[in-house]
């Protein structure tokens, strides 16, 4: 994909998550492997409804800043995902109301959201619970890579998810696949919901080569 298609790509799909509600203000940032190894990266203070293509972020590929706006102040957070995670080729991380709310709950942090539907093993495997951060603490990306690339996706306790996927696209799909099923998670709370089965989580891991962290 062309570096203007993908500037593009970033603030449509950015925008659309806005339009919905799953970020708000100036929260959330995103950031998108380039074609020559490099990275674009939304200004810090923006908004993902109105991101500017001419403005984002530019990284080269040995991680200097060489264009554009000052980068969101989470760069660690992306830069763990990307150095742990050879294909991760997109970062986000949103505010979502639902998947903030679950982390003030009691919850396995090893497994955060229950298994409740198909699409949530297979587009995120198992989500981490990672501790409460002062936002822009570089411990946040600490954390992630203790996890040495064993996870695709991460909530931060009171603060929001952040999901690494194969492009950009896949991302944002993802992380939406998150906030659904942390609402389905607190909409079922305390109802003895159904969920899958572990014979039917690992029948999902294994048909659809869902990577199951440790």
């Amino acid at each position: 994909m062309s570096e203007s298609h993908l500037r593009e790509q970033i603030c449509l799909l950015a925008k659309s998550l806005f339009d919905r509600g799953l970020t708000h203000g100036s929260t959330g940032n995103i950031s998108a492997r380039t074609e020559d190894g490099g990275l674009l990266v939304s200004p810090t203070g923006t908004s993902f409804g109105r991101l500017d293509p001419g403005t984002l972020s530019r990284f080269d590929a040995a991680g200097q800043h060489i264009g554009g706006d000052k980068p969101t102040k989470e760069m660690p957070l992306h830069s763990a995902f990307y150095d742990t995670r050879s294909a991760a080729g997109a970062v986000v991380h949103l505010h979502s109301c639902h998947s903030v709310a679950l982390s003030m709950l009691e919850v396995d942090e090893d497994d955060f959201l229950p298994p409740l539907t198909p699409y949530g093993i297979m587009q995120l495997g198992r989500v981490k619970l990672l501790p409460f951060f002062l936002p822009g603490d570089p411990a946040m990306g600490e954390a992630v890579r203790g996890l040495a690339g064993k996870r695709s996706a991460v909530m931060l306790a009171n603060h929001g998810p952040v999901v690494a996927g194969k492009d950009v696209t896949a991302a944002c799909n993802a992380i939406e696949e998150l906030e659904a099923n942390a609402k389905l998670a607190l909409m079922t709370r305390g109802m003895n919901a159904r969920g899958l089965s572990g014979n039917q989580v690992q029948a999902l891991v294994t048909k659809f080569n869902v990577e199951w962290g440790a």
